[in-house]
């Protein structure tokens, strides 16, 4: 099962970067989290995210789409930073999440999403597979080029 761990974002994240030696410290600390979870082959990305101040949002209603330029007011409703997790359970998942430094420094939280999976879409699984196999084969085409 795959899962999604989102870093909360806090006033601390939207306002950039920490100073130097602190950031440098949390650099260390979750460097040697990530290998951890690499050597035993459950993380598949992860990373850090800018400020939403460098972000957009595209806001849709109905066929209409408008552009929203950040930063965003409710830091609660943000992201700070993810991992995505291949993992046997969400429990699984919540045990290393546990072990994680804490990602911001302060009070911090970890989210974490399943993602859906092709039989989660039931008799639709099939469809769902072939077109993730063809976006995937058309993905790693792009990436050789």
């Amino acid at each position: 099962m795959k899962v999604m761990a989102f870093v909360k974002a806090t006033a601390e994240t939207e306002a950039g970067l920490p100073p130097v030696e602190e950031f440098s410290t949390m650099m260390e600390e979750m460097g040697k989290f990530n290998a951890e979870m690499i050597q035993a082959g459950i993380l598949l990305d992860a990373d850090g995210l800018k400020p939403s101040s460098a972000g957009a949002r595209v806001i849709f209603s109905g066929d209409k789409r408008s552009v929203v330029d950040g930063p965003f007011a409710e830091t609660k409703e943000l992201v700070a930073g993810y991992w995505i997790l291949q993992v046997r359970s969400l429990e699984e998942a919540v045990e290393w999440m546990k072990r994680c430094p804490n990602p911001t420094g302060a009070d911090s939280v970890i989210e974490l999403r399943p993602h859906y999976e092709a039989e989660d879409f039931g008799e639709l699984a099939p469809a769902v597979q072939k077109q993730e196999a063809e976006l995937n084969a058309l993905a790693e085409k792009n990436k050789q080029q």
